[in-house]
């Protein structure tokens, strides 16, 4: 079957459109005898029967296998080259009080960047000495309570917040190790908006006011600086944004030595996932060799000594298992001027849910792909593109694929790579509630975010009457 001209060029026709490749889908996927999909040996049947749709279901063991894959791959990295690491799991890509276990179990610190998520990994009983605060725009409630918890490290992220986080650690009599969140001015491979090292943003202070800042910070008392934080963006694939990233902190790192000790080096996380065939996320162990490589290089040719480093990686750890599992309602087949005179087809599948829980595709344009998930087709692959229902032209979950053409109503359908960003994004836009998240493992699925209800969204509407 010819590519539909309508598609992207990285899509291809799949030579059998019920494949689920390995490297977009959790580990545990599955099509059983009945050309059903199971995760975590659970069959999607049986997760719309007692959850209903749109869900959002997570393969626990996928989240603590690559936890854990993760940190072996830096530390062994770190082990080569002298030094140790630390791994903090970003809590923005995926939070809840379950999946901070698993990844305290896994040995991970957690990062959290607000009040709300700080209260979550509080909730979870995670160790404060453990955890660490982002943002650039803490509020003082934020900062005091971060403080008064025993807080393991604050990221500074404009001067005004040192004075603000002395202030707090001097009131509750403490010493609160700080790091300074730097712009390398770096870009990685990665969309604008996900962009976050280059100098035109909100994130962080320039490399020429490190030193400046990072001398007030030593006249503070109350203040123990740790090193500096860099983030280059997310969703990068491969090594050498970072290294390079490395590279500018450490010349300033050894500068700032001169002055006083510099322990770590923080470099962020944002390491990429695949979510369609066109995408090569690079592994965890082909990415912690050479840039931790890359900072002994640097540090031999400084003549200074590896710092203890640390990074942050979210989604490489949650993104890849999760999916989003969809109910369709209709189906429209559409002509569209192909743009050399000839017109060609995309059907448009409309779903449950929407942008209200996947909002990437309207905020990035990320591409997702899609599968029948509640059977298998024998139907030759249709060039469709995955609508949610709500009032918007803009609300696409996936924008190009392929599904069997006899896809109908009542099928349901699997979004793999959800696990990261679309539940900590999602709204009640339309009044639409918010999905549960299911986790699943070892045959059985359990709730560890409850779904709303009309009434949840009623509740917060002070005129209803009683």
């Amino acid at each position: 079957m010819a590519t539909n001209p309508l598609a992207p060029s990285w899509l291809t026709v799949p030579g059998d459109a019920n494949e689920l490749p390995a490297q977009i889908w959790p580990a545990s996927t599955r099509r059983d005898a009945d050309g059903v999909v199971a995760i975590g040996g659970v069959r999607v049947t049986d997760l719309k029967a007692e959850f209903g749709t749109p869900l959002y279901v997570i393969d626990e063991a996928d989240v603590r296998g690559r936890a854990a894959r993760i940190r072996a791959a830096f530390e062994a990295a770190a082990e080569a080259a002298g030094t140790t690491v630390t791994i903090y799991y970003a809590g923005k890509a995926f939070l809840s009080t379950e999946v901070a276990r698993w990844v305290s179990d896994a040995g991970l610190n957690l990062d959290t960047c607000s009040g709300g998520e700080l209260a979550v990994a509080l909730a979870a009983g995670f160790d404060p000495a453990r955890l660490g605060l982002h943002g650039n725009n803490k509020s003082l409630a934020e900062i005091d309570r971060a403080v008064s918890v025993g807080l393991g490290t604050i990221v500074i992220d404009s001067e005004q917040e040192i004075a603000r986080v002395a202030e707090a650690a001097a009131r509750h009599g403490r010493r609160q190790r700080v790091r300074l969140r730097v712009k390398s001015g770096v870009h990685s491979e990665t969309h604008e908006y996900l962009a976050t090292a280059h100098e035109d943003q909100k994130f962080g202070v320039t490399l020429g006011d490190v030193e400046r800042l990072v001398a007030d910070i030593r006249t503070r008392e109350s203040l123990e600086f740790v090193g500096l934080h860099c983030h280059n963006g997310t969703q990068i694939f491969g090594s050498s944004g970072v290294a390079e990233s490395a590279r500018r902190l450490l010349a300033v790192h050894a500068r700032l030595l001169e002055q006083g000790p510099v322990p770590e080096l923080n470099l962020g996380g944002g390491f990429g996932i695949a979510y369609n065939t066109g995408d090569d996320a690079t592994d965890a162990w082909d990415l912690a060799a050479p840039i931790i490589e890359s900072v002994a290089e640097t540090c031999a040719s400084l003549g200074i000594p590896v710092p203890h480093l640390a990074f942050e990686p979210g989604r490489s750890i949650v993104g890849g298992a999760g999916i989003s599992l969809y109910e369709l309602g209709t189906t429209k087949p559409v002509e569209v001027d192909a743009g050399d005179g000839t017109t060609a087809t995309r059907l448009y599948a409309s779903v449950d849910g929407g942008m209200s829980d996947n909002a990437r595709y309207a905020l990035y344009q990320a591409q997702f792909s899609v599968r029948l998930a509640s059977r298998r087709s024998d139907a030759e692959p249709a060039f469709v593109r995955i609508a949610g229902k709500h009032c918007e032209s803009g609300d696409i979950v996936v924008d190009a694929d392929y599904l069997p053409a006899d896809v109908a109503p009542g099928d349901l359908l699997a979004v793999p790579a959800t696990g990261a960003y679309c539940w900590s994004l999602s709204s009640r836009y339309n009044y639409l509630p918010r999905p549960a998240v299911v986790a699943v493992r070892d045959g059985s699925a359990r709730v560890i975010v409850r779904g709303e209800t009309e009434e949840d969204l009623l509740s917060h509407d002070t005129g209803v009457v009683r």
